[in-house]
This record gives C-alpha cells, structure tokens and sequence, in this order.
C-alpha cells in the first residue's frame, strides 16, 4: 500500500523558514492532488494550503503571503514552502494527497505528520 513519506519539520526561531516534503513511497503512483493540513495541541486540525490536480494553488487564512505550496510531478513530492514562521505556526504538519495508478483514483491518504516548532 503506498504512504506519504513527510520529511522537513524542526525548530527554528520566529522569523525563519522551513521547507517541508510530502513524498510517495512507490512511484507508480502519482500524487494528483494534496493538500497540507496542520494541528496545534488543544486545537482541530486546520487546512493550510492545498494544490489541484490542473496545479492551481490555494493558501489559507494565517498562512497567506508566507507559505507556498508546489508540486514536482517528476519526483512525486509535494512541498511547503514556510516563511516568516511565528509561534503560532508550530503544530504537526500532516501531507493529506490523491493518487492516480493505472487509471484508478486513490483518494485521502494521509502521512504521518511532521513537527513544526517555532521558538520566540
């Protein structure tokens, strides 16, 4: 069965950046579309950023102007682009994608989340 491999989180201080990676394990599946969510302790997981199958890109709310979300179809990776982080950033990020295998649709498969921690 194939799984979002997320790599990139960390720690780093208010005003920096991280880059986050949502890779599939096996490349006979193409990622189509994803999407980044995030959930801070004590909160519900929040909608970050997501990219359609057509590329077309949507940040949300706090993330607007700071986080890019992109797609290298050759590696099969989705990234996060974070900028400018702040404290309230920090929370576990997790890569939520669609795949494509042979003409069938594979949707809402999750990976294991990453830990983004922003320090003041």
């Amino acid at each position: 069965q194939v799984q979002l491999v997320e790599s990139g989180g960390g720690l780093v201080q208010t005003g920096g950046s991280l880059r986050l990676s949502c890779a599939a394990s096996e490349s006979t599946f193409s990622i189509i579309a994803s999407r980044w969510w995030r959930q801070a302790p004590g909160k519900q997981r929040e909608l970050v950023a997501d990219i359609s199958v057509s590329g077309s890109t949507t940040v949300f709310d706090s993330a607007k102007g700071r986080f890019t979300i992109s797609r290298d179809s050759a590696k099969n990776t989705v990234y996060l682009q974070m900028n400018s982080l702040k404290p309230d950033d920090t929370a576990v990020y997790y890569c939520n994608a669609d795949f494509l295998r042979g003409g069938i649709s594979y949707y809402d498969h999750w990976g294991q989340g990453t830990q983004v921690t922003v320090s003041s």
